[in-house]
């Protein structure tokens, strides 16, 4: 397995209280998955994505990507560790509006060391890969959000993560420009090259259809583990 959870815990103070977010966890999560993540409100679902990006620290309890642990980095390792293995996409796009649509996407190789211009093919590569070669040198004000959503996915394959983690991509999104994002997703997932895991976050009951695995969770516990019929024949097969 690429990520696996076992056991565990989250718990934050709050107003004197405990508020146990995740409560016992086990999920193993593998390449090729394009998992949804899916639950009311409160129920864990971004204290769990951020526990899989490195983003938080769990309060007890495992967390191994590609067999090594990973849930007591230090800052210096995380920062690391979310750089070179995890791709983030987020609801809001989070695009620089000052840069254009390829020097968004070359943001973390600039974080990684790397010149603007070092950058630029890999980052126009990464565009094409999402198709949006010809919207380069456009600004965020000149995209659709559909196009944002698209750039903000080809920022998440500038470093060529094994994970992507997305909090409500569709979010933002008329439903006809979401399916379009949830398909380069599921293509990301699928990739025969380059097979990664994709783990979704969504309320969204239509955009969840989309994957082929869907976690439940309420209160911090997982109350359903499915997979699609294609992924339950998919897996016999190999």
């Amino acid at each position: 397995m690429l990520l696996e959870l076992r056991e565990v815990e989250r718990v934050y103070r709050v107003g004197g209280a405990d508020v146990r977010a995740l409560d016992g966890i086990d999920l193993a999560l593998d390449a090729g998955e394009f998992v949804a993540v899916t639950g009311p409100s409160g129920a864990g679902k971004s204290t769990l994505l951020h526990i899989l990006g490195a983003l938080d620290t769990p309060s007890s309890g495992s967390v191994r990507f590609d067999g090594a642990e990973i849930g007591g980095l230090g800052d210096r390792a995380q920062s690391e560790f979310r750089l070179r293995r995890v791709g983030f996409v987020f609801q809001f796009f989070n695009l620089l509006p000052t840069l254009t649509a390829w020097e968004n996407v070359a943001v973390p190789a600039l974080l990684g060391g790397q010149s603007l211009a070092r950058a630029r093919p890999a980052a126009t590569r990464s565009l094409e890969s999402v198709g949006l070669g010809d919207r380069a040198e456009h600004r965020p004000a000149e995209l659709s959000g559909g196009q944002m959503q698209r750039v903000a996915v080809a920022r998440a394959l500038m470093m060529d993560p094994p994970v992507i983690l997305a909090d409500e991509p569709t979010g933002n999104l008329d439903s006809k420009t979401g399916r379009e994002v949830l398909d380069v997703l599921g293509a990301l997932a699928k990739d025969t090259a380059a097979p990664r895991l994709v783990v979704m976050v969504t309320h969204d009951r239509t955009a969840a259809e989309w994957a082929d695995r869907r976690v439940s969770l309420v209160d911090g516990k997982i109350r359903a583990d499915t997979r699609s019929a294609d992924a339950v024949a998919a897996e016999v097969a190999r």
